[in-house]
């Protein structure tokens, strides 16, 4: 069992070598009225067996993915590839001891609220997982003790905290993607919510492919959706449509490079 073909196709549709920045996918599943989480965030499980391991197969194709806190709080997830066809690991040929490649787990927690205790942390050290990185600010709001001992509760647990610019109280989308391409990440695949999506939306100049899951089903007024508005997707374009059970997945590129 081998990647869905268009996955390859797409993902090499829009990439610049001589970029500063990594390529960006943006993927994210929905339901049919654009909700990707329920009330208060809580966790939707939207995607079907299928479109789950076609995700899977897609983490493999990129060094790091990305979330942000509240999904890192909600959902507790562990960003590996855990639903492919199991495979023995071969460290000679793949130069790492996992079954397959596993992306940089990366982390936008502006306030350090990642729990030392949650599943990235624990795989990291039980050795089923890539060490988290936790992108955090470089001014925060809270006297410089208490931070330095979340720091350090972080980084004692196996996780590497960087600091990045913030902007209008949020982490600065194009200096993240700088400060990861200095640290050797050529390749981010961005998962959620709906507030890191939002903000990746707000520089689509970064966003290489989307990538959208939408399964056949209705969350209503309580959900959580994106929102966008038309200058944020008028320069993408349909690159491709597939089918996984019941789900379909919608591939878009920059129209300049259709």
């Amino acid at each position: 069992m081998a990647a869905p073909p268009f996955l390859s196709a797409v993902l090499n549709k829009d990439q610049d070598k001589d970029a500063q920045r990594p390529s960006v996918t943006l993927t994210f599943a929905q339901s049919l009225d654009a909700k990707i989480a329920g009330k208060n965030g809580q966790q939707l499980i939207l995607s079907g067996k299928e479109s789950m391991i076609m995700t899977h197969w897609m983490r493999t194709m990129h060094d790091a993915i990305l979330v942000g806190i509240g999904t890192a709080l909600n959902d507790n997830p562990q960003l590996n590839t855990r639903h492919l066809p199991h495979r023995d690991p071969d460290v000679q040929k793949n130069g790492h001891p996992f079954s397959y490649h596993l992306p940089r787990p990366i982390i936008l927690d502006a306030q350090l609220q990642l729990p030392t205790t949650c599943k990235l942390l624990e795989n990291y050290s039980a050795g089923r997982g890539r060490r988290p990185w936790v992108l955090t600010t470089n001014s925060p709001n809270v006297p410089e003790d208490v931070w330095s001992s979340r720091i350090d509760a972080l980084q004692n647990k196996g996780a590497k905290v960087i600091a990045i610019d913030q902007v209008d109280g949020l982490l600065s989308i194009p200096s993240l993607l700088i400060r990861l391409h200095e640290l050797g990440i050529k390749s981010l695949m961005v998962e959620g919510g709906a507030r890191v999506i939002a903000s990746f939306f707000a520089h689509p100049e970064v966003i290489n492919t989307i990538i959208v899951t939408v399964a056949p089903k209705f969350v209503g007024t309580q959900g959580i959706g994106y929102g966008l508005d038309s200058s944020q997707v008028s320069r993408f374009t349909h690159h491709s449509s597939h089918i996984f059970g019941l789900d379909t997945v919608f591939c878009l590129v920059p129209s300049s490079v259709q």
